[in-house]
């Protein structure tokens, strides 16, 4: 089998950054951005006069939107710290038709579990706990599941804020979560939400030391391998200037099984520096996609192998990327982030959504 490589395709514009995809019925796809919108978007044809258009709001940044296959609804996340359940269903009937109040503070990230019948969120503020600027202790349970059905909480877990990525395993059984001192918790949903492993690694978290004097970095994105045995990390290595995010372009593999261990990882000469942002596995298992925001060197995309780790395909796109879906055929992916926001009183439509072809 040749190396798959990204031949790009259409370039969708939004009002603003996206910063969560899902393909909902029929792959339709929706977004979340920055502006607090929740959007249908046309890959084909025009919706009215704009490829895309808004189906729901936050009322701060709109993080995660998530489509449940076995309760036909979108669930979306936001800053504003709610859940909101979205029927996509025919123009007159498009609304919100739940909302819960899941934090208090922001929604860092969503995810639905395999089955559609569960979604995950995190949050947490970083504040200084101490002279060593570690994290205070959360003020609220930093992850928690909820029943789509009904809205109901299932498990709150403890963890130290801020917790930036979550992810359920692939048969629906585990859960993980990562924060900013590059600690993953795993917990076992069959047994009641036990705690089955830890995973430290300060390689994606660091100290400030020009600018600013804080943590900075942390496990922004967490998948699961396909046979649920190993678990991978992306998100920014250290960084001695937190304005500058200039950390390496990072991803982890880890086992628990037997013991944590650190069972492969990024290497040196095929990466950067930057801040990564999303990791997704195509549908065949064979390989997987690190992606993010670039401040040196030559990609922000990349594909990697799954068993040698070697990077298979390389790309700078042109813009930050905070998101990204495969279809369930394999054959497209589509990327989501934005591009430069320009002046604050500019009317500019700097999300993107770009359609890439897998060959």
């Amino acid at each position: 089998m040749n190396s798959p490589t990204l031949k790009k395709g259409k370039e969708i514009k939004l009002p603003s950054h996206v910063l969560d995809l899902t393909l909902g019925h029929n792959n339709q796809l929706y977004a979340s951005c920055l502006d607090g919108g929740i959007y249908q978007i046309s890959t084909v044809s025009k919706l009215l006069s704009k490829p895309y258009e808004e189906i729901a709001r936050h009322d701060n940044f709109a993080s995660g939107i998530n489509w449940s296959s076995s309760q036909k609804t979108l669930v979306s996340a936001g800053y504003d710290g709610n859940l909101k359940w979205i029927n996509p269903k025919g123009k007159e009937e498009k609304k919100e038709t739940k909302s819960v109040k899941a934090h208090n503070f922001w929604s860092w990230q969503s995810r639905i579990s395999p089955d559609g019948t569960k979604v995950a969120t995190t949050t947490g503020q970083y504040l200084s706990g101490g002279y060593k600027y570690e994290p205070a202790p959360e003020t609220e349970p930093s992850v928690k599941v909820f029943d789509i059905a009904t809205g109901d909480l299932l498990h709150s877990f403890p963890h130290t804020p801020p917790v930036q990525s979550v992810a359920f395993s692939n048969n629906g059984k585990l859960l993980a979560a990562g924060n900013l001192m590059g600690e993953v918790i795993l917990w076992d949903l069959e047994q009641g939400g036990k705690e089955i492993a830890r995973i430290k690694t300060p390689d994606f978290t660091g100290w400030g030391i020009i600018k600013g004097h804080y943590y900075t970095g942390g496990v922004f994105a967490l998948h699961f391998a396909p046979d649920d045995q190993s678990l991978y990390l992306a998100g920014m290595g250290s960084t001695t200037d937190p304005a500058a995010g200039n950390g390496k372009q990072l991803w982890q593999k880890f086992t628990w099984h037997d013991g944590v261990k650190k069972s492969g990882e990024a290497v040196k000469s095929e990466i950067g520096e930057g801040l990564m942002e999303t990791l997704a596995f195509h549908p065949g298992g064979k390989f997987f996609l690190m992606a993010g925001r670039i401040f040196k060197g030559d990609w922000n995309a990349a594909l990697f192998d799954h068993e040698s780790g070697s990077r298979l395909h390389h790309q700078n796109v042109g813009f930050r990327i905070s998101t990204s879906a495969f279809t369930p055929d394999g054959k497209l992916l589509y990327l989501g982030g934005g591009a430069n926001q320009g002046e604050p009183d500019e009317k500019k439509e700097w999300g993107r959504v770009v359609i890439y072809q897998i060959s």
